[in-house]
């Protein structure tokens, strides 16, 4: 896909006023859950923006990352009390994520720790990361698309909304990345 393809799918994902999750975790691996959810509209509003407490520790590596810790996090809702609002915020519509693969795994696994199905009726999503690779179109030794962090995209970009490694702040940061490729003017108009 070219830089063009990139602004074109863009354009046509904004038109479709979609809405922006991100999550944090408590890792990486299969083990991982989600701790902190935030979902926004397209013009930024939030619809969800919550602390989730898992059935696990935080482990300290992953609290260097996004700052929260188990001690923070136990008088927040668990994942089953939080999924109503999440079906609700989700369902039928266009959901972008930067690294969806990511997120979408990490929901799947905690919704499985709870013996519930991650079933999102209509829902369709797409990957801001992916996205922002096609734009930039620079690829590695084996061919592959170059990945970029979030932050990264953000600084090249120019925009002013910091990676907190916080879902509400990254979820409006990659909004805005969106929102920056979506509105690259086209070459034939």
């Amino acid at each position: 896909m070219s830089r063009w393809s990139a602004i074109r799918k863009a354009k046509a994902w904004l038109d479709r006023q979609p809405v922006y999750l991100d999550t944090e975790t408590t890792g990486l691996g299969p083990e991982a859950e989600v701790i902190e959810i935030a979902i926004v509209d397209a013009d930024g509003r939030p619809l969800l923006d919550t602390l989730i407490r898992p059935q696990g520790e935080v482990p300290e590596d992953a609290s260097r990352v996004h700052g929260l810790t188990t001690a923070m996090l136990q008088g927040a809702p668990t994942w089953p009390q939080v999924w109503p609002q999440i079906q609700a915020a989700l369902a039928g519509r266009l959901v972008l994520m930067y690294n969806a693969s990511y997120d979408l795994r990490v929901m799947e696994q905690t919704a499985a720790r709870y013996g519930m199905t991650f079933d999102i009726p209509g829902a369709e999503f797409g990957d801001l990361l992916e996205l922002y690779s096609e734009y930039k179109g620079v690829r590695g030794q084996e061919g592959d698309l170059r990945r970029w962090r979030l932050e990264q995209a953000g600084r090249e970009l120019q925009i002013p909304i910091p990676n907190s490694h916080r879902a509400l702040d990254d979820t409006l940061l990659a909004r805005e990345v969106h929102r920056k490729i979506a509105n690259e003017p086209l070459p034939w108009g």
